[in-house]
């Protein structure tokens, strides 16, 4: 028997191990993106450089020692070591990427900047900092670079770790073999590739159109990053309504949420010659549809309440669209647009864009899987002895794609009232216990109220609450059932 208790002993140690070399790794790339925010801050002899410095050095031990203690161990990880290294390269990254903010001029608690870290890398975009103006430039461009890294991060893990792992939206674009049914390129690396210098183009000509459009070279960075990545976070307190007199700007920042909701595969697709990639998914049809439809209901509905047609439009195109890619910037208080569309904005928080890309939320093609249900519901219940197929995308809806989509809707809505319940608990009231527990979950930034709502901040909340929150945020990046697996046991009998 002790035998037997040595080698399941060793087994685990392998296999803890191999996922905290792998780790190390991507430690090592954090404290690599976070010299860019040192070196402006030694060229501008800002003493916020001191932090970053102590930062990185923190983080290189920390990297350093684990590949050193693990360097034997292969890099090839088997499907129950991915769901541990899926879970805690999040958990870990959002833990170091927090250093600077502690240690630098903001001076943040533990709580503050682990809950800012945390908003950032999932891209969530919900925020604590009150006078985001007067941060030093190496601070703006190190919560752009985290959320820039979130998305990137995010796209990888939607293409390439939960199909693998038989977790997430992409499965329904594959087959149940090991292959890919609609890969566009040999293997996952050359996809990660692919889509990796796709992601830094679009960021490129989304900072060099806001430069041209009047930002300054600062912000057109932060905003190009955090745009793309569906992430949120601004150099101001006012959001992107530091720019509401420069509606171009909005037009732009519209389009570049927009290109970061949408699937990386299909831009694949496009660059190596299916022009039609994009429009022929019933993904993006559908969330275009979604958008064209509300932007044009609240346009009509302030248009009515009498404000400038233009004006109507240009705003509430940018603001459901930021709520609907679960970017979470804000032009404008929509809070105050009146009731009908503070519903609309609570309803729209929960959807999301589309699987594959930067966005949080539950996922348009979950809805489009539900009507697909619905349908093949009603048509049993007018034909008991009929026998009907259900497609989606030109792909059948099998038995197991429609228990996945169950299973995280189910799981989906119940996070969120548990968050809800506990925020209640620690005293929030309804809307922002609410509110906030969705924005959490859905990965969308700001809630409703007076408190966290377009023109709030979490500051006010109880650090028990921002941990919650913490959770909230990290389970719906990880798309829930990822870190629920590592809580049966299960999965650590296996």
């Amino acid at each position: 028997m002790s035998l037997v208790i040595q080698v399941q002993a060793r087994r685990h140690l392998l296999e803890w191990a191999a996922v905290l070399k792998v780790l190390s790794v991507l430690w090592l790339v954090l404290a690599t993106f976070m010299a860019a925010p040192l070196l402006v801050l030694l060229f501008e002899r800002d003493p916020d450089a001191l932090a970053f410095g102590l930062s990185i050095l923190i983080i290189l031990a920390a990297a350093v020692s684990v590949w050193l203690t693990t360097w034997r161990v292969s890099l090839e990880l088997k499907p129950r070591q991915m769901f541990l290294l899926t879970t805690f390269s999040w958990v870990t990254i959002s833990g170091f990427a927090s250093l600077p903010l502690a240690l630098g001029a903001p001076q943040l608690s533990l709580t503050n900047a682990v809950f800012e870290s945390v908003s950032a890398i999932t891209t969530t975009g919900s925020t604590i900092l009150m006078g985001i103006e007067d941060l030093s430039d190496g601070l703006k461009l190190w919560r752009g670079i985290m959320q820039w890294l979130g998305g990137i991060g995010i796209i990888v893990m939607g293409i390439a770790i939960l199909p693998f792992l038989k977790v997430g939206g992409m499965r329904l674009f594959h087959t149940e073999s090991s292959d890919w049914s609609d890969k566009v390129m040999p293997r996952t690396g050359g996809i990660a590739k692919a889509t990796l210098s796709i992601y830094v183009g679009f960021t490129l000509i989304a900072m060099l159109s806001y430069w041209v459009g009047g930002m300054t070279l600062l912000d057109a960075i932060v905003h190009a990053m955090t745009s793309l990545a569906t992430g949120g976070f601004a150099n101001s307190d006012a959001s992107f309504g530091a720019y509401a007199d420069q509606p171009h700007l909005l037009w732009l920042g519209s389009l570049f949420m927009l290109a970061g909701a949408l699937p990386f595969v299909l831009y694949i697709r496009f660059v190596r010659g299916a022009r039609l990639a994009l429009w022929h998914d019933e993904q993006v049809r559908g969330l275009l549809g979604l958008l064209g439809v509300v932007i044009a209901g609240l346009a009509a509905y302030r248009i009515g309440l009498g404000t400038a047609p233009f004006e109507a439009v240009t705003h509430a195109t940018f603001n459901v669209v930021s709520v609907v890619t679960t970017t979470g910037y804000a032009s404008d208080d929509y809070s105050q647009w009146g009731p009908l569309a503070v519903v609309a904005f609570f309803y729209l928080t929960f959807v999301g864009g589309c699987s594959g890309s930067t966005s949080g939320g539950m996922k348009i093609f979950r809805f489009q899987v539900a009507a697909e249900m619905l349908k093949s519901q009603l048509r049993l219940l007018i034909h008991a002895s009929g026998v009907f197929s259900s497609r989606y995308n030109g792909m059948p809806l099998t038995d197991d794609i429609s228990r996945g989509v169950v299973a995280f809707s189910f799981f989906f809505f119940l996070t969120i009232a548990g968050l809800a319940l506990g925020l209640a608990l620690l005293g929030l009231d309804i809307v922002t216990a609410l509110s906030g527990a969705a924005t959490a979950v859905a990965n969308v930034g700001p809630g409703l109220g007076d408190t966290i709502g377009p023109s709030g901040n979490f500051a006010p909340l109880p650090d028990a609450a921002k941990w919650l929150l913490c959770l909230g945020m990290l389970l719906g990046r990880l798309e829930i059932l990822t870190v629920l697996v590592l809580l049966t046991p299960m999965f650590w009998r296996k």
